[in-house]
């Protein structure tokens, strides 16, 4: 697709963006601001440009005269790019005159990794754990009677070279019926074992020749969401894939709290149901809209934190929570996924991803597998953040992981108008440094209804840095703008006000609501630098960082490293994965390396208790401020302070 080239003036900033692409948000990330309050739908036309040389698409609005439409306005949250254009920001549009010396730096996203399957092959780690093989067998006689197992048995030593082979009770009882009703032409499917001395199962026998029609599920059961890719064995697609939010949420928002659910009465068998449920509804949406027979599918490889393995298998999780913090296990053997009410063929095989310890699952273990990072020689910091943040530091010779509880506020919980990231959530802000006009935009472009998390950081990071709040995130009482106010004693920011929201009512972010973000942001910092210090690294020997998460590929970089989030790093060598636990599921059920290779990782993987660990709490407060109580050790982040603290003294 061919870039437009915008260039705003009067800054005199230039950007290159695909036609389509909203103008509002180019200007955003040219890092322009224009003043916008309703979230992009269009009410408050307080985002008036004019385009002086090209041309736009739509932008157009009750809201402007047909003068003004002339003259060439229009409204930027409802313009689209369709080609070169010179766009003018107005005053009453524009951050003040007096600022525009000051380097506002556009956003920067983590660069996203997406597993390869051709890389797989041509580095000789795609040994496939599921094959099937079609077979046309000599039907017996008087001479040849030999049982229908055997003759199944012989004839694949003998034509494909299989040996160590084992049938299942299902298999067996299919086995006299489907091969007499097809002239003896059948196709198996073979499930390879994961150790060198095992044996092959055929778990499944099929009329006819169905050897282009192989597919396993990959399952990420999380705390929040479940989602699941149905995936093409052959080809290493994803075929369909879909998730839904895990109908546990109704018995407790954190694994602690279910944990509490599942010691009370049937607690625990309707937390096993209930999570079950909720995979069959997504599990139904995959296979119907890739149009696949559910006797197709060989295996489903799932991945879950230590917490919500043990409820999805109905195993007690009361002594993960009580110290000395033991799991029931760490590894399961492969089992059928019907045993457990999963919705598939009896013939299906299920294999769970393992954990370290009780707050390090196999979610995070499925992470590492699917990053390579295991193999590779980089010294990486491995972060997903969400409710509860999982830290891994290491290469090829060694892993240290440890686990903190960060809290919902990433999440949009804690926060009074916090919410996830759907439809009406802020998502992007900026500010005008002396008029104090908030930038909203929103997911969806309609009004606001309240604010993700993403969109939380750079709220609190642009407001950190124009002095709107101070290192404690207190507001700055003394500034002139009628958005900073007490209400019912607590100080708050105005971000929009009730006629320009979804939900009739002020839109604000509160002194309380910073607060739990630098509880949160804390917790992830100073279980970074703990787990560094026990292993004797600091944070500059760190080549990379690999974040996962749904949360992480929205987090703009600098403005995670402004509050204190992330460490200083340079963003060019920052990588978003996406959802980790998803793409190690995905490459277990491509190729046995994967499953080969867990083993060994997991038992390299020390565990680092942070309750247990001194220093932890010593590095926790010193990150409760923004950034960090020593600012130098983000020293781009203090230039930044103190160059709007210098512009701001001139005026």
């Amino acid at each position: 697709m061919s870039l437009s080239r915008i260039t705003f003036l009067p800054y005199q900033r230039s950007i290159e963006v695909s036609e389509g692409d909203s103008l509002i948000r180019t200007a955003l990330h040219a890092g322009v601001h224009i003043n916008a309050s309703c979230g992009g739908e269009g009410v408050c036309a307080k985002c008036r440009v004019q385009v002086e040389q090209g041309d736009v698409a739509e932008g157009l609005s009750e809201r402007l005269s047909p003068e003004d439409i002339e003259a060439g306005y229009r409204l930027a949250c409802q313009a689209k790019i369709k080609g070169d254009a010179t766009i003018r920001v107005p005053v009453e549009s524009a951050m003040d005159r007096s600022m525009f010396d000051q380097q506002v730096h556009p956003r920067q996203t983590a660069r996203i990794q997406q597993m390869d399957f051709d890389s797989l092959k041509e580095r000789g780690l795609f040994i496939p754990p599921v094959e099937k093989a079609y077979l046309e067998l000599p039907p017996p006689d008087a001479q040849n009677n030999m049982p229908d197992v055997t003759r199944l048995i012989e004839f694949l030593k003998l034509q494909s070279d299989e040996h160590k082979l084992e049938l299942t009770i299902p298999v067996i009882r299919k086995l006299p019926s489907i091969l007499r009703a097809h002239d003896f032409k059948v196709t198996v499917t073979l499930v390879r074992p994961v150790r060198d001395d095992g044996k092959t199962l055929i778990t499944n026998i099929q009329p006819g020749d169905t050897t282009d029609q192989a597919y396993a599920i990959a399952l990420d059961v999380g705390t929040t969401t479940i989602y699941a890719q149905l995936i093409d064995l052959k080809s290493g697609a994803s075929l369909a894939e879909d998730g839904d939010f895990n109908g546990q949420i109704s018995y407790g928002e954190d694994v602690i709290s279910r944990m509490i659910f599942a010691e009370k009465g049937d607690g625990l068998e309707t937390l096993q149901r209930t999570v079950v449920g909720t995979i069959n509804k997504v599990l139904g949406k995959i296979i119907s809209r890739a149009g696949v027979e559910h006797e197709n599918i060989a295996t489903i490889t799932m991945a879950g934190n230590t917490t919500m393995t043990q409820l999805l298998l109905a195993i007690d999780p009361s002594y993960l929570r009580r110290a000395p913090y033991v799991p029931a296990s760490t590894m399961y053997p492969p089992f059928r996924a019907a045993t457990i009410g999963i919705d598939l063929d009896e013939h299906v095989i299920a294999l769970l991803y393992p954990a370290v310890s009780s707050y390090v699952g196999g979610d995070i273990v499925a992470g590492i597998m699917g990053t390579g990072l295991y193999r590779e020689e980089e010294l990486t910091l491995f972060l997903d953040i969400g409710t509860n943040a999982e830290i891994v530091i290491g290469n090829k010779d060694w892993l240290a992981c440890t686990a903190c509880s960060a809290g919902p506020a990433f999440e949009g919980g804690g926060i009074e108008f916090g919410m996830r990231a759907a439809k009406g959530a802020i998502e992007d802000f900026s500010l005008d440094s002396v008029t104090f006009e908030p930038m909203l935009l929103t997911i969806g472009d309609v009004r606001p209804k309240g604010i993700c998390g993403s969109g939380l950081i750079i709220m609190v990071a642009v407001m950190f840095e124009m002095g709107v709040i101070n290192n404690r995130g207190k507001f700055n009482r003394d500034l002139d703008t009628e958005r900073i106010r007490e209400h019912n004693g607590v100080w708050e920011f105005v971000l929009a006000f009730e006629d320009q929201t979804q939900i009739g009512r002020d839109i604000t972010i509160s002194e309380i609501d910073i607060d739990n973000l630098i509880r949160a942001k804390g917790a992830v910092y100073s279980g970074c630098m703990t787990l560094l210090e026990e292993v004797g690294f600091s944070m500059d020997m760190i080549e990379r960082i690999i974040l996962a998460g749904g949360f992480g590929s929205y987090i703009d970089l600098e403005k995670a490293m402004t509050i204190g989030l992330l460490p200083e790093i340079d963003p060019a060598r920052v990588i978003f994965i996406g959802n980790g636990s998803l793409m190690g599921a995905r490459m277990s059920s491509l190729t046995n390396r994967i499953r080969k290779d867990v083993v060994e990782v997991t038992k390299k993987m020390t565990n680092f208790e942070l309750s247990e660990t001194p220093s932890y709490m010593d590095h926790y407060v010193a990150a409760m401020f923004i950034p960090h109580t020593e600012i130098e050790k983000f020293p781009k982040v203090k230039e930044r302070v103190e160059a709007w603290k210098a512009l701001a003294s001139r005026n």
